[in-house]
This record gives C-alpha cells, structure tokens and sequence, in this order.
C-alpha cells in the first residue's frame, strides 16, 4: 500500500473525516524540542507523497525503542517556493510540515512497541491513532512555577553585568546552564534542571 492510498484509507475511516500519522523525530531533533518550548513542530524535507494533510492528526514519536511524546494536527503548511527564483521552470520545493501541538509528553513517553513505522511519516489507522493516544491519560494540572538562573558576573556596571548575563544564557543556553524550579510558595522544593533532566548542583553529596 503506498502512502497515498494509506492516507485516503486513514481518512476515510477516522469519525473526523482527516488522516492520522506518524511523525518519527531524529534523535537530536527530540533533544532540541524537550529542552525550549515551541507551540508547533516544523519539518523540512518531506515529499508530497508522504506529506499528511491540514487538519490531519499527528502522533509524534521518537525510535530506539518507539515512544509517543507528542499528539499534534497538521497546520496550513508553508508557501512552497522555487529553488531558483529567476528560473520559472526549476523544481519547486516542497512546503515545510507544520504540526500544532495539541499534547505533550517529552518528560514521560509512552511506549509504542506495536506500530511499525515505514520511514520519517507512516499513515496510521485512526483506530491505532486513538489507542495511541489514550496510553496519555489526561494532561496534568498547570500550576505556577518559578524558574531562576543564577549566574555569578564580572563586570563594571548593572547594566553591563546584565549585558554579560544575555551573552552567556545565549552561549550556553540550558545545554550547560542549570535552571531552579520550584512550586511558587514552595521555594524550599527547589530542584535543578540540565538537559530538561533533573540534576544534582550539591558536589558535596556526590562524594
């Protein structure tokens, strides 16, 4: 069954009356998405036959073992444009994959050991796309956190200690930088984050 086919028999069996997919993200492409926050997921370099259309249900996995961490529904795509604008008979590039975030779960995925994926994009039957979907359970409650980043300075001025700060928060970034999180009223749960993981800043109880 070719993609194409697999998309119209998606659809044609989903109550939604769209598709339902599979989106496999590279490994690095997962670590940059579970370290900032984005409301929506782009990607680039996807053909038109494997490309999920507007509105389409998306599940977001990562391989080695597959894991669910993300639901999402494909957004109006991009404007496609020529690869040599002053060339109207080049070849078109096809249009970036948006997909709208809708649920995540980076910090606790879901295992997807049944699905067999075919490649970056695989149609999924939306019976196997609902069952997907409820292993999340419903989303946790948001609550108020307050997040901090403390950096000892040298510098002349405020102004030029906080133009320092800016330089090395963008240098370092929450790669290397530690962020503490806590409850807001609840400073006293403070915990720090590296790589979107919990990580110990206390050498002493490493000894």
């Amino acid at each position: 069954m070719t993609t194409e086919t697999a998309h119209r028999a998606g659809s044609a069996g989903n109550a939604d009356g769209v598709g339902a997919w599979a989106v496999l993200l590279p490994a690095e492409r997962y670590e940059a998405e579970r370290l900032v926050h984005h409301d929506t997921l782009e990607l680039t370099g996807l053909t038109d036959v494997t490309r999920p259309g507007p509105g389409d249900q998306v599940a977001v996995l990562v391989d080695a073992p597959p894991r669910l961490v993300a639901l999402g529904r494909v957004s109006t795509p991009s404007r496609r444009h020529r690869e040599d604008p002053d060339d109207p008979q080049s070849p078109t590039e096809p249009a970036a994959l948006v997909v709208a975030y809708t649920r995540r779960a980076f910090d606790e995925p879901v295992p997807a050991d049944l699905l067999t994926l075919d490649g970056p994009v695989t149609a999924l039957d939306p019976a196997a796309f609902r069952a997907l979907a409820d292993q999340l359970g419903p989303p946790p409650a948001r609550r108020t956190w307050l997040v901090s980043l403390d950096l000892p300075i040298e510098a002349g001025t405020p102004a030029e200690a906080v133009r320092v700060f800016w330089s090395y928060v963008q240098e370092l970034g929450p790669r290397e930088l530690p962020a503490f999180v806590s409850p807001a009223g609840d400073e006293l749960a403070m915990q720090a984050f590296v790589l979107g993981e919990q990580a110990n800043q206390d050498p002493e109880e490493d000894d």
